[in-house]
This record gives structure tokens, C-alpha cells and sequence, in this order.
């Protein structure tokens, strides 16, 4: 009988062309072997060299050991010394041309990430796919959800960095036009299927750009799932918008929400 108070997880390292380097992963397990391929979810999940310290392995085991989780494989992937750079908009660089890898990381997360999990795994074909992050990681995430929307379903942004803009602030920056992956939702095609998950902390920074009391991440996250619902995703169906008290943008913060999105994503009986 499986141990569902334990999830496994298993570690290897891809040689990427794409991004010219080495890339760990780990592979969290929170399924039985009786599951069946064919019901298996999979979750991806930018920076997952934090998945330790946010205590993913804990969070799903509880979910399971109280039948709340469907089956589920987890995948963290673990940033490269060169992150802002590979996280971003594959399409279009910030004002100081960051995101220049972003391209490429798309490259790798479909033709070496996803082939490498099948491989490994021996699921040829997931249930349905998702995608997270935090920060600049959340940003990409969306960005690789939005960009290919018959490969994924769902999107989890904790702390984006949704200010990524195409202008410096004291260069004409214009709220309305600047703002990269807002302009990306409004110039995209609406696929009915795609869900979104959103988190803020009401401390995440101090920033207030256009003085209306909001900070930016805040300002900038709902101003993105206005973007949505401009495009025809429901408030209550498609969206989920969780802000936090006193939330930073800290793991401490992200792991409290954390088993909120894992529930929402795939919180159903067995």
C-alpha cells in the first residue's frame, strides 16, 4: 500500500542546448501508481530551487492524506545565475532589454523540459497542464500559459512581476500601452479554457508610481485581470484574485498561498 504521508521526488539534471547550460529539476510524485497515466495533472513551476523551503513536499502530502488532492505531478524547475534574462516575455524585452533569453526558455521548457518529464515518467499524455511562479517567474509562467493555451490550462502568478514594462518611468512611460504582458492579454486570441490565479501581499513592496495609494504589484495585478475580463474571462468562473494582509514578496508569504492555489487547481476527490 502506497504512503501517502510521503511524496517522492526525484532529482535530475538536463543538459539544455537551448539555454546553454545545466538545469535541475525535481519531480514530486503526489499520485499512486493505481492513478491511471491518463488522470495525472501536470504542475510546472518556475524557481523551484525554493520548493524546499516553501514546503511543497508537505503541502501535497497533506492534501493527499486527506483526499484533497487529484493526481498530480509537480515539476520545479530551477532558475539559471542568469534569470532575468530567461524569465520575461519571450516576445518583447523590458526597457533595459532584459527578458533576452525568454525565447529560449520557451525552446527548452517544450523541446527538452516536457519530452525529458515524459521520458522519465512514462506519461505520454497528462490529464491537463499548468504552469506557476513566483516574481519574474510568475511573469514567464503566464507569459509561456497565454502564448500557448492548447498546451496549458491553468496559470499561478504569486508576486508578478507584472510592472514589465517597454519604458522607463521618467522616459514617457505611459500606464496604458507600457506595460508588456498587459498589452500581450489585450493584442491575444480569448481561449475559453484557461483559468488564472493570482497573489499579491498588501506589503509586497512600497512602490507607488501613480500615487493612488495602491502599491504597484497590487495596482499592476488587477489591472491585468481587468485585461482579462476585457477579454472575456469571468471574475467568478475563470479568475481567482487571493491578497494577502501584511503579505510580502517572500517565500513565507508564497507558501501561505500556496495550498489555496493547489486546491483550486486540482483539489478533488480521488
Amino acid at each position: 500500500m502506497t504512503n501517502k504521508t510521503a511524496i517522492p521526488v526525484q532529482t535530475y539534471t538536463i543538459r539544455s542546448v537551448f539555454l546553454s547550460r545545466e538545469v535541475v529539476v525535481d519531480l514530486f510524485c503526489a499520485f499512486d501508481e493505481a492513478a491511471g497515466n491518463e488522470n495525472i495533472s501536470l504542475l510546472l513551476v518556475n524557481d523551484g530551487q525554493n520548493m524546499e523551503e516553501l514546503g511543497l513536499g508537505a503541502m501535497l502530502a497533506g492534501l493527499r492524506l486527506n483526499q484533497k488532492l487529484s493526481p498530480l505531478l509537480c515539476v520545479g524547475i530551477h532558475c539559471g545565475e542568469d534569470r532575468r534574462n530567461e524569465y520575461g516575455t519571450a516576445g518583447v524585452k523590458d526597457f533595459k532589454g532584459r527578458g533576452a533569453k525568454a525565447a529560449s526558455y520557451t525552446r527548452f521548457v517544450f523541446e527538452e523540459l516536457l519530452p525529458f518529464i515524459r521520458r522519465v515518467s512514462a506519461i505520454d499524455r497528462f490529464r491537463e497542464k499548468s504552469f506557476a511562479g513566483f516574481s519574474l517567474g510568475g511573469l514567464s509562467a503566464l507569459d509561456i500559459v497565454w502564448a500557448y493555451p492548447a498546451e496549458f490550462s491553468r496559470a499561478g502568478v504569486f508576486s508578478g512581476s507584472l510592472w514589465w514594462r517597454t519604458r522607463a518611468l521618467d522616459d514617457g512611460y505611459v500606464e496604458e500601452t507600457d506595460r508588456i504582458m498587459h498589452d500581450l492579454i489585450r493584442k491575444g486570441t480569448y481561449a475559453p479554457h484557461l483559468k488564472f490565479f493570482f497573489e499579491t501581499g498588501t506589503r509586497d513592496e512600497t512602490e507607488d508610481r501613480n500615487n493612488n495609494g495602491i502599491i504597484d504589484s497590487i495596482d499592476d495585478t488587477l489591472g491585468l485581470i481587468d485585461e482579462l475580463v476585457k477579454k472575456g474571462y469571468s471574475r467568478e468562473k475563470d479568475i481567482v484574485y487571493l491578497e494577502l494582509q501584511d503579505g510580502r514578496h517572500d517565500i513565507a508569504t508564497w507558501a501561505k498561498a500556496m495550498p489555496a492555489f493547489l486546491e483550486w487547481g486540482w483539489g478533488r476527490q480521488y
